[in-house]
């Protein structure tokens, strides 16, 4: 339960895009996203997603320890 496809993933990359093999394992998931048309921007916003972005940006900087 929700972890990749990757299955479908290799398909869509291998088969549909026609990909080779080392090239579909080379690309990040958002390049293959992109290629599939797929905006990963648009994603839903689940509880994870939230968490994820809120650690990334933040509302106020972490606090530094003194030396």
């Amino acid at each position: 339960m929700g972890g990749l496809d990757w299955s479908g993933l290799m398909r869509a990359g291998m088969h549909g895009l026609g990909l080779a093999p080392d090239r579909f394992w080379s690309l990040t998931p958002a390049e293959l996203a992109l290629m599939l048309g797929v905006d990963p921007a648009s994603a839903p916003m689940t509880r994870s997603r939230l968490e994820a972005l809120s650690r990334a940006w933040p509302d106020r900087k972490p606090k530094q320890e003194d030396d």
